[in-house]
């Protein structure tokens, strides 16, 4: 929903919006973490034979696709946003996860590391928006 405002911002005002995010957003990656567990072990527990499985399967796939977008597309832009902020030593721990070989965003213009960031979130959001549905027509009464 903030994304055509965020767009329109200039980079003094994206760059201070950027670190409204941080550090307290690493929370969140347990809860993507435990859901896609969740959803392996719904798959597992689900029988092969049925609509469920596939529709699961869908949702489980989802949830690794979201994933990947953002340990692929999101993280190393990430890194480059919390340069110079002050983190604990957990966000410290998190942003410097995956660094080896990784610099290239550092040359980039502000404009592009901002499309990106903004464009993996809105992948992130359809990947997750396939997994949920998928897991409501498995619930519900008619699947």
């Amino acid at each position: 929903m903030e994304f055509p405002g965020k767009r329109r911002l200039n980079k003094q005002a994206y760059y201070a919006t950027q670190q409204i995010y941080y550090p307290g957003f690493t929370i969140g990656g347990i809860g993507e973490a435990a859901g896609t567990l969740a959803a392996i072990v719904l798959l597992v527990l689900t029988p092969r034979a049925s609509s469920a499985f596939w529709l699961t399967l869908v949702a489980l796939l989802g949830l690794i696709a979201m994933e990947a977008v953002y340990w692929f597309v999101t993280h190393p832009v990430n890194r480059f946003w919390v340069e110079g902020v002050q983190l604990g030593e957990a966000g410290s721990g998190f942003f410097a996860f995956g660094t080896q070989g990784n610099g290239k965003e550092a040359g980039q213009d502000w404009t592009a590391l901002r499309d990106r960031w903004e464009y993996s979130h809105v992948a992130r959001a359809i990947c997750a928006s396939v997994s949920f549905v998928a897991l409501l027509i498995v619930i519900s009464p008619i699947a």
